[in-house]
């Protein structure tokens, strides 16, 4: 005969009696009388001991069903906090992770009278009394973490654990969050042994032993952050957000703004048309449109991002120092009043804009493990492949920090027709020595299209006809639309393939002169490594000498 149970995942096997000596996985003792027993796990449990137990059961402290265990770990019990040193014990039959002695989990629930002044509320093992209003001024609310002395809200506590809770959060606690905003799993409530999450709100460490969770997903929240007014509710006019430590308040009038504050999120000035949320007492610098609010994502940690696959990103206000950071995608500074994502990792300090951030890499470069990313304007870098200075579209791989001009990509098409010109454009140098040997800085080269200053030293589109010079940002779409497909309008033009040929050559005679120019100066630091190599033995020579005459002069003792 066999049976089903939820103590163990295999059918349990019924035993009248086992011939070979085998501990019980209930109560430890040797195995003896009727039982049952999973021959390829080797467990095996006394019937006693699992008639004893009910598979099932639902407790006051917890809204999930409750299914019966066997410890395999040592843990502590969710609702009185102590280690479970029996061998059974009840666990979420969910994904809550939520753990309680048998005692806790069939504690029942005790109805007391209004003259007793004692209430038995779910956070809590032990009943809550009456707080002298006396002893208000002491005690911190554990739902809302303000003064219990703060509200007119009568306040119940268990002196013996110090917790404590106002009457009126009490009674609007839930145990579970429905369609929350910050997430869209079922929320519960659990009273948790441990002290190392991390909000995944606020990312601050939850210590108050209480939390909304849902387990399957891993995130776990301040009940402060979770019961928060949130910015979806018409008649909020204050809001709990990660991006700033305190609570946030509508602003009210104009005399609030200041002189053109900036959002922190967007950067734009915070006008009074547009509702906005600040810290009213001191930060005077942080203004977060309520439009910014309902775009950032909902909590600050634990972004993964494939500019930085190495390590996760979290969202700060970066410390104000001396050291202007910069952003490692588009390399602009970052200014310390506004949030970034920052790599979580003490040692290393990669940063990246907000509006970076949601740059996607969509590119590809044939032969190199990542995409591409087009940055539209940077501060100068160079492009590897050409050696000239990239300011505007530039092609960037930032794990690898590789950038490489649009038209210096190789799928980057050889032949564009575009409404400015007549004729088609050849991507090609500058055909004009004179621009390609100008190196005083009072030359000015423009382009056709916009007739601004361009740099004479990168690819142009190009009609020899008609003289006629493009830079790439200004026929942008139809190079984009062309890259990486169909050639055949190339091939039919360019028969002879020579533009192409010539590109490709020229990219190679500059990565070759910068080859030659890198391999030269690793030989030069080898050298001056050498020599302060030999500079570093005589120095470290001559502390050992010195130290042992040191220990003859010395008197030891």
């Amino acid at each position: 005969m066999e049976i089903q149970h939820v103590i163990h995942h295999h059918p349990l096997s019924f035993i009248e009696e086992r011939s070979t000596i085998t501990d019980c996985q209930g109560c430890w003792r040797n195995l003896s009388g009727p039982a049952y027993g999973c021959e390829r796990c080797g467990y095996f449990i006394h019937k006693s001991c699992l008639d004893e137990h009910k598979a099932e059961v639902q407790s006051f402290f917890h809204p999930c069903p409750l299914t019966i265990s066997t410890a395999d770990t040592c843990a502590h019990c969710f609702v009185c906090f102590k280690y479970i040193i029996s061998n059974f014990f009840y666990r979420c039959k969910l994904s809550c992770r939520f753990e309680m002695h048998v005692e806790c989990a069939l504690k029942p629930m005790v109805e007391y009278s209004d003259e007793e002044s004692t209430i038995q509320h779910f956070t809590h093992l032990h009943p809550l009394k009456l707080v002298d209003s006396n002893q208000k001024d002491e005690v911190i609310c554990s739902i809302c973490e303000e003064p219990c002395s703060s509200s007119s809200s009568s306040t119940y506590g268990c002196m013996e654990c110090k917790f404590f809770l106002h009457k009126s959060c009490m009674k609007s606690f839930p145990r579970q969050l429905i369609n929350h905003r910050i997430h869209p799993c079922t929320l519960i409530f659990i009273s948790y042994p441990y002290r190392e999450n991390a909000c995944d709100c606020c990312g601050e460490r939850i210590v108050s032993r209480m939390k909304y969770s849902c387990g399957a997903c891993d995130l776990n929240l301040h009940v402060k952050c979770a019961l928060f007014p949130t910015i979806d509710s018409e008649v909020a006019k204050e809001i709990q957000h990660f991006s700033h430590p305190h609570t946030l308040a509508l602003v009210q009038n104009d005399e609030e703004y200041g002189s053109e504050p900036r959002c922190v999120a967007c950067a734009q000035i915070c006008l009074a048309s547009a509702p906005t949320f600040r810290f009213s007492r001191s930060c005077d610098h942080f203004f977060l449109h309520k439009s910014c609010y309902v775009k950032l994502p909902y909590n600050s940690v634990n972004f993964k991002h494939p500019f930085h696959p190495k390590h996760l990103l979290t969202i700060t206000s970066l410390p104000y120092n001396d050291h202007i950071r910069t952003c490692d995608a588009c390399f602009r500074g970052i200014d310390s009043t506004f949030l970034a994502y920052s790599c979580r990792e003490s040692e290393c300090k990669f940063n990246l804009h907000l509006d970076c951030y949601n740059q996607r890499s969509s590119i590809t470069f044939r032969g190199h493990q990542h995409l591409l990313t087009l940055l539209e304007k940077t501060p100068d870098v160079t492009c590897h492949l050409c050696g000239v200075n990239c300011r505007n579209f530039v092609l960037r791989c930032v794990p690898c920090d590789i950038n490489i001009h649009l038209q210096c990509l190789p799928s980057a098409p050889k032949i564009i027709k575009h409404k400015s010109h007549l004729h088609p454009l050849i991507l090609t140098k500058s055909p004009f020595e004179y621009e390609l040997n100008s190196y005083e800085e009072e030359d000015e080269f423009y382009c056709d299209v916009c007739e601004q200053k361009r740099n004479q030293r990168e690819l142009i589109y190009y009609c020899a006809e008609c003289k006629f010079i493009t830079e790439v940002k200004c026929v942008l779409a139809e190079v984009l639309s062309l890259i990486s497909k169909d050639e055949s309008f190339e091939r039919e033009i360019l028969k002879d393939n020579i533009t192409k040929m010539e590109i490709r050559k020229w990219h190679v005679e500059n990565l070759q002169q910068k080859y030659i120019k890198l391999h030269e100066r690793r030989e030069e630091l080898e050298a001056k490594m050498k020599e302060l190599k030999g500079e570093l033995d005589d120095v470290t020579k001559e502390i050992e000498t010195t130290k042992d005459l040191l220990g003859i002069i010395t008197p030891s003792g």
